[in-house]
């Protein structure tokens, strides 16, 4: 699988730079982050929620965990991730467990956490477990226009109440 075309065109003609990065298979975007020598806090990972009846994506550092309950907080709705089955219906040109954070190529509203707007250069998935594309921050949230706000919680490795925390393990994760 490639590139999915649409994610490339939508950043040709929002005249945005950016580099790609081929590398071996990721099942997540923390594993991605070690592959690139990259630190966790520099690399998006993007979860698929569903929020009520709504869908929507939460993008934060790779070694941070989605903190469910502070995000059910925010959007005021019950929070739960979107299967895998629907995650093929929602990002066909996508391999599972590699969605792109480009909410507005799916009509989703995407939510960014306030730790990685901070950080001057992003390395996210772009569609596929072996490529990712590294552009400006600036340019992601001019493009992207997410809501920056706080839900994420930096990682634990040792944590498995997953009641509190969302865990990238594939899927839409």
């Amino acid at each position: 699988m490639t590139i999915p075309d649409r994610l490339t065109a939508h950043l040709s003609q929002k005249h945005i730079a950016y580099d790609t990065i081929h590398h071996i298979p990721a099942r997540s975007s923390q594993y991605a982050a070690s592959l690139l020598h990259v630190p966790g806090r520099q690399v998006a990972k993007t979860v698929a929620l569903r929020a009520g009846e709504k869908t929507l994506l939460a993008v934060l550092p790779a070694s941070w965990h989605l903190n469910l309950k502070k995000f059910a907080a925010l959007v005021a709705a019950e929070v739960s991730l979107v299967d895998e089955q629907e995650c093929y219906q929602l990002f066909p040109d996508c391999q599972p467990g590699a969605i792109p954070p480009f909410g507005e190529l799916y009509n989703l509203p995407v939510y960014m956490d306030q730790a990685l707007a901070d950080v001057p250069d992003i390395v996210f998935c772009a569609g596929t477990l072996c490529d990712g594309i590294r552009m400006g921050n600036a340019d992601f949230i001019h493009v992207v226009k997410p809501r920056v706000c706080s839900f994420a919680e930096p990682g634990d490795p040792a944590r498995t109440d997953a009641g509190a925390f969302a865990y990238e393990e594939g899927g839409g994760k």
